[in-house]
């Protein structure tokens, strides 16, 4: 029997995309995907609904590189609602307890956001799509079911206090891989006492990629219905563009040759510090290496275009 033929375009690159609110990070996707007709894609760790913002999409051979941008840091711009606790965390949920709000200044306010800054441990709530037994928690949610959860170690490296509006923080977080906004506005709420839950979130960072540089949904279906598919290709980004926070290293000659057929190489002037690197021959992105113990240059994912 022969190989199944993959529907669509052969699309390779990464498009940034300005999520609306109300929509999944998956039905998002699919509705790219559809304007490329791009055979492959996948999204770069989700956003909730109600969130809006940076959402990288991978097409193509792209799909490789999504798991590093899904461990890059974040930012997000999210508004807090003090007092009141739901089901979710978010705004979409049932309200589930109301308390008062107690008459706090920014100093006090302060002072509880310094104990969220730097190594924290969270519990990730139970609306998310983390895995138990092969079951995700949030269909367990919906069950009406509550299980047992780990805490995990996330790193808070920035949380701004933007502004105080009657029961409402306004607050500029950058935080690491695997952070749940969602909790930490929880957390936030119980520590001064009246709870809290998040009702906005706007994602603008992903590694090194910003909000500024994506493209709206509304504005890609508008360039669809004008000028088709392929003319939505402009807003793809190169694969190594995507990781352009890490350093770039070109190859030549024997050295190409033996990473592409996935062995280390030694390359001059590699950073001392080593850590992930951008592979390159020639300018024609080759995929993604790691510095190793020894010096050498490790492929870790290469691609088949650039």
């Amino acid at each position: 029997m022969g190989k199944r033929r993959r529907r669509g375009r052969p699309v390779h690159g990464v498009l940034l995309l300005d999520k609306p609110k109300g929509l999944t990070s998956n039905a998002a996707l699919q509705t790219v995907k559809r304007l490329l007709q791009a055979q492959k894609g996948g999204h770069t760790g989700s956003l909730d609904p109600l969130a809006t913002g940076l959402l990288p999409l991978c097409f193509g051979e792209a799909t490789k590189i999504s798991a590093y941008l899904l461990n890059a840091d974040k930012r997000y711009f999210t508004t807090l609602r003090l007092g009141v606790r739901t089901t979710t965390g978010d705004a979409e949920g049932e309200v589930i307890e109301t308390r008062p709000v107690p008459s706090v200044s920014e100093a006090e306010i302060e002072t509880v956001l310094a104990r969220f800054r730097g190594t924290i441990e969270q519990i990730p709530p139970m609306h998310s799509a983390i895995k138990i037994n092969g079951e995700p928690l949030y269909k367990l949610a919906h069950q009406g079911k509550e299980i047992e959860r780990s805490p995990r170690q996330v790193t808070i490296h920035r949380l701004e206090l933007l502004a105080v509006e009657a029961d409402r923080l306004i607050l500029d977080i950058r935080c690491s891989k695997g952070t749940y906004v969602r909790t930490l506005a929880e957390d936030i709420g119980e520590a001064l006492g009246c709870g809290a839950h998040v009702a906005e979130l706007r994602r603008t960072r992903v590694g090194a990629l910003d909000v500024e540089d994506a493209v709206s949904l509304e504005a890609l279906e508008a360039l669809f219905q004008e000028e088709g598919p392929q003319a939505l290709q402009c807003h793809l980004l190169p694969m190594g563009e995507a990781l352009s926070d890490w350093p770039g290293i070109q190859l030549q000659g024997d050295a190409a040759y033996y990473l592409r057929m996935g062995q280390p190489v030694l390359i001059p002037k590699v950073p001392a510090d080593g850590g992930w690197v951008r592979l390159y021959e020639n300018d024609r992105f080759l995929g993604v290496g790691e510095i190793i113990d020894d010096g050498r240059v490790a492929p870790r994912r290469l691609v088949k275009v650039a």
